[in-house]
């Protein structure tokens, strides 16, 4: 079937039978997706945080506009200073806002930082809204952000319903894990250090619910990456910040059990760990796995390894990330051909330029 050619679109315009917008619309969406065409065929990892730097202006005044409306309806993040009652409709109000805002520059505008910007800030009204709830319920601290957080989830989960921001889901990933672990601390169980809710040693089963939730997000993360291998949808950017953070959630419980571990074999199992996490990243070619998970080792290393050991890990780390980035295509490449085929291995991003450009 023949390509229609700018020509063409030219000489619809001329008998009229599309308007010079119209033309021009289909001009930009042809160009936009021979764009994304041109990165796969670099099998590179697609990202974008904000278009230019009008978003950049837009997403400054929004926060002046929410940190004003905080200030001088007295509301916090956490609570309602003023009551339950003036925190129901203010939340409501707020929230209500947000939403028309989001249906000129997420809909209509199409921009990126601004949409990311207002689904955090309807978190926090949402979150807000939660609170003002249980305040009405009277109920204790660990309950208050079981509630809360459970109640912004499910406004959170409207949101992305009707807006589609991808950035929303890791939102909803975050009120899920306050939920569950307000739920559990309700229960009488509380951590004695921060420590404990990810050593797998500690008491209680803050660790294996962190693994549990990181898992669970990865799930669902593969579920978005596999339904669009070739990554020109939002269900690719979806899984990229579930990606985000469910790569924290299971390195940060492994990596702090075995750094805390002194033992030559716990450092060793420790490097097997990250280059199995690498392996997956390869694998599923996402980066931001890798990214967001040797983050969180780097700055486990810092914090708990004394002394130079912990910039000699850096260094590693540092060294291993170079390589990769400066290989990966190369790397993927030959790692896939010389697996075997196993289920779901086809809805995986190509990697080869042949069939990125098939």
């Amino acid at each position: 079937m023949s390509q229609i050619t700018r020509d063409d679109l030219r000489a619809a315009v001329g008998a009229g039978m599309m308007t010079e917008a119209q033309a021009a619309s289909l001009i930009n969406l042809s160009e936009e997706r021979e764009g994304v065409r041109a990165r796969r065929t670099g099998l590179d990892e697609p990202f974008e945080l904000f278009k230019g730097f009008n978003e950049i202006f837009i997403v400054v005044g929004l926060s002046i506009l929410f940190a004003g409306w905080i200030g001088v309806t007295g509301l916090g993040l956490f609570g309602a200073t003023r009551g339950w009652v003036l925190g129901l409709a203010l939340s409501i109000i707020a929230m209500i806002a947000l939403a028309g805002m989001s249906r000129y520059f997420t809909l209509k505008r199409r921009m990126v930082a601004p949409s990311i910007a207002l689904a955090i800030m309807f978190g926090a009204s949402a979150l807000q809204f939660g609170l003002s709830v249980a305040a009405m319920l009277d109920f204790q601290i660990q309950a208050s952000v079981a509630l809360g957080a459970g109640i912004a989830g499910a406004f959170l989960c409207l949101h992305y319903a009707i807006f589609r921001v991808p950035f929303t889901v890791a939102l909803i990933a975050l009120s899920v894990v306050m939920t569950t672990f307000g739920i559990v601390t309700t229960g009488g169980t509380i951590p004695d250090t921060f420590e404990d809710l990810f050593l797998l040693s500690a008491d209680g089963p803050f660790a294996i619910i962190t693994i549990v939730l990181g898992l669970i997000g990865l799930t669902i993360a593969m579920i978005f990456d596999m339904s669009d291998p070739h990554r020109v949808t939002r269900r690719a950017a979806s899984g990229f910040w579930l990606h985000v953070i469910a790569a924290p959630a299971i390195v940060n419980t492994v990596a702090l059990t075995l750094f805390q571990n002194a033992d030559a074999g716990s450092k060793v199992a420790l490097v097997l760990f990250v280059a199995a996490m690498a392996l997956f990243a390869i694998i599923i070619d996402r980066r931001s796995f890798l990214v967001s998970g040797v983050g969180y080792v780097v700055a486990l290393s810092i914090s708990v390894v004394e002394g130079e050991g912990a910039f000699f890990v850096i260094l590693l780390l540092g060294i291993g990330l170079v390589v990769l980035g400066a290989q990966w295509e190369a790397m993927r490449g030959a790692i896939m051909r010389s697996l075997p085929a196993f289920p779901g291995k086809n809805r995986l991003p190509p990697w080869a330029v042949k069939e990125a450009s098939a």
